[in-house]
């Protein structure tokens, strides 16, 4: 890759370039940098078939009849699981177990970007455990995983198919007797600390940021997209995003697609 005196000089270059000679570009990035770190969100699992949560085919517009009297974020949040228990484990069961979907092309690509020694790490919004099926290890699951869950007071854990296959219409402690909640940080609850210490150390080292399946509407991704400062600034992702303009490399085409031809 040619060397830039200036961001402008730089961002020019990359403008003018075909498509293939983006992926080409795109490739000699990878070879150059150091600590690569990719940024993903919804649209990296809606290849596999799980739908997104806000947009015109996504989960919040095909809930059920019996739901649509809630605001789709209640749902999904500490409120719900609190107030209305039966009804938060009754939604989560019906649209959030991913125990049978397989990853797609962009997480194959991306655990192989990894095993080559190509990318550092992944930070990821979704909480369906595709990446570590694929192959992928350095994986920052900032809205943590269904695939874990733990006793709200003894801190028993608890794998996935414990909620999802209990009889109970509130999954139970074996031990103890308490609720068994998932491990994912649901509306109106902090991040997770440890994956979010490590997100914000990956992007702070990070040379290259990629970005993909994510508009960076939702805060903690748009936050971490916005304190990357390394040299290059790659964005998949088929709609526009608040960071679109000032990224060196545009892919406005499937994530598994354009990580499929590296």
């Amino acid at each position: 890759m040619k060397e830039f005196r200036t961001e402008r000089e730089k961002h020019n270059f990359f403008n003018r370039l075909s498509e293939e000679q983006k992926m080409q570009a795109f490739r000699d990035i990878l070879d150059e940098t150091e600590h690569a770190v990719f940024l993903g969100g919804a649209g990296v699992s809606t290849e596999s078939g799980i739908p997104d949560f806000r947009s015109k085919n996504g989960l919040y517009r095909k809930t059920g009849k019996k739901y649509r009297k809630y605001n789709p974020e209640y749902l999904l949040s500490s409120d719900c699981l609190r107030r209305d228990t039966k009804l938060f484990f009754e939604y989560y069961r019906e649209n959030l177990d991913a125990r049978a979907v397989e990853p797609n092309a962009a997480h194959y690509a991306l655990a192989s970007l990894e095993k080559e020694g190509r990318l550092e790490g992944i930070i990821t919004q979704n909480i369906d455990g595709l990446h570590q099926k694929a192959g992928s290890r350095n994986v920052q699951e900032i809205h943590g995983t269904t695939l874990r869950n733990y006793c709200v007071f003894c801190r028993k854990e608890y794998d996935a198919d414990f909620i999802f296959d209990s009889p109970d219409p509130v999954p139970r402690c074996t031990e103890c007797g308490e609720m068994v909640r998932p491990d994912v940080t649901l509306y109106g609850e902090v991040l997770p600390s440890p994956a979010y210490d490590n997100a914000l150390d990956l992007v702070n080292r990070a040379d290259c940021l990629i970005i993909g399946g994510t508009s960076l509407e939702v805060g903690s991704a748009a936050q971490l997209a916005h304190k990357f400062h390394g040299k290059y600034l790659i964005i998949i992702n088929k709609g526009r995003t608040r960071l679109t303009g000032k990224a060196d490399l545009v892919f406005r085409d499937s994530i598994g697609k354009v990580l499929g031809a590296l």
